[in-house]
């Protein structure tokens, strides 16, 4: 699935000129990671002729663990799958994951690990909106190529100037909640809308999107602080509003704990959730965790709850991407099946695969964040949307897809919309991203960025 992608004009980049300068640690071509000429130039920390290291950041353990934890296992059994075909320019990948319990100050010192004393190439996929926040600004001070956090917030993309290693991957927050409330202010014109939102840019960002829209149907706004799991009151104030659509911008044991208190409360609305706090397999064992047995709702845990959607999921029998993974999973997944965060973390690790095919044998911190700027909008990949990177902006994805789940599957409510933040309109996709399908091998064929 996916079509070609207008290619952005080959150009030198502001963020080489900034690497240049301030990675950390680097070494240059003569420490023995040289291209084909031997004349590899920039920072190769992390490179030898037959290894890349890079790492991440996520919550193995804490309030987050639940579905976010499989991200990780899904990556490695890419990474596995390309380095038993050989690895990418003869280089396999080494990847290492340090738990963050979802804790910022954790994260400050996993990621302190892995730059100083690792020495990883790259940060690939960290996850959280408020533990990456507390990372951001040391990785591009230190030339670090920090590359599609796994996190919606707009910050990842919307300053390169600022912030030149970052990119993000996903729709951003924003957009979604543009999406969703578009979609809201059309086919829901009466709703009146509460809003259950993280206490932080994930909530922030996507009820900036939704205010767009629907602002003069929210009767209602309550936060969460994550971490805390008595969210009683904030149910009940949502209750009283007389709300009767809820969106929730929230983690997915926030999106249980929201609906085992409407459940205690007697509270029926209708419900719209975030992708990333959406997947009704790990809510209904949620559910039944939480719930101590008393709720076993399975796979039909949010039937009726509408969501958004940017890749194909686990459970998309059409999806030739999905058949890939299933393979990948089936021939290096380590324990348990494939869900649909292990394939979230499958698609982002081939989207990284495709930086680095097209960086080529000369790879360097400052050669793949430049190759992602000029061409990262014409690599085919799972993503129903093209992305936004350019040398202007290295936000993530442009659209989804809204989406009502029925028996753990989202039925399509719309086709893929496709916007910005800020006032951008809202519009049918055409590039026909959503129609492009992997190389029989599996293993991105991209070609060598000039």
């Amino acid at each position: 699935m996916r079509s070609t992608r207008l290619r952005a004009v080959v150009a030198a980049s502001t963020a080489a000129v900034v690497l240049a300068s301030c990675g950390a640690g680097g070494r240059d071509a003569s420490d023995g990671a040289s291209g084909d000429d031997g004349a590899a130039k920039g920072d190769t920390t992390g490179i030898t002729d037959t290894t890349i290291k890079i790492g991440t950041h996520q919550p193995l353990t804490g309030v987050a663990a639940p579905g976010y934890s499989e991200i990780n296992t899904g990556v490695q059994a890419y990474l596995d799958y390309v380095n038993e075909a050989g690895g990418i320019h003869g280089r396999t990948i080494e990847y290492t994951v340090k738990d963050d319990a979802y804790n910022p100050t954790n994260t400050t010192k996993v990621v302190d690990e892995l730059v100083l004393g690792d020495e990883v190439f790259a940060i690939v996929g960290g996850l959280g909106t408020a533990t990456h926040m507390s990372v951001i600004d040391f990785l591009n001070q230190e030339g670090v190529p920090d590359l599609f956090v796994s996190s919606g917030a707009h910050d990842w993309g919307n300053d390169p100037e600022a912030r030149p290693t970052t990119f993000g991957w996903q729709p951003d927050y924003e957009i979604e909640g543009k999406i969703m409330g578009q979609w809201i202010k059309e086919n829901m014109p009466d709703a009146k809308v509460g809003l259950f939102l993280q206490a932080d840019e994930l909530g922030e960002d996507g009820e900036t999107g939704l205010r767009q829209y629907i602002d003069d149907q929210i009767v209602e706004r309550v936060e969460y602080a994550s971490g805390n799991i008595d969210i009683g009151p904030q149910m009940s104030k949502l209750k009283e509003s007389g709300a009767d659509l809820v969106i929730g911008f929230n983690t997915p044991s926030y999106t249980a704990l929201s609906q085992l208190g409407a459940m205690k409360l007697g509270f029926k609305p209708k419900w719209m959730y975030t992708n990333v706090g959406s997947d009704a397999r790990l809510i209904g064992g949620l559910l039944d965790k939480f719930s101590q047995g008393q709720v076993k709702a399975g796979q039909s845990a949010l039937d009726g709850v509408m969501t958004t959607e940017y890749i194909p999921g686990a459970d998309d029998e059409d999806s030739p991407w999905t058949d890939l993974w299933n393979k990948v999973w089936d021939a290096h997944g380590k324990e348990g099946d494939l869900t649909n965060y292990r394939v979230y973390g499958m698609s982002q690790a081939y989207t990284f695969v495709s930086a680095l095919q097209a960086a080529g044998k000369d790879l360097t911190r400052e050669r793949i964040i430049q190759v992602i700027e000029t061409d990262g909008q014409s690599w085919p990949d799972p993503a129903l949307a093209p992305y936004r990177f350019s040398q202007e902006s290295h936000l993530g994805m442009t659209g989804m897809l809204v989406s009502e789940i029925e028996k753990g599957i989202g039925k399509p409510l719309t086709e893929v919309l496709v916007t910005d933040i800020g006032d951008a309109e809202i519009t049918p996709d055409d590039s026909k991203a959503a129609d492009d399908a992997p190389p029989e091998s599996g293993i991105p064929e991209v070609p060598v960025a000039e």
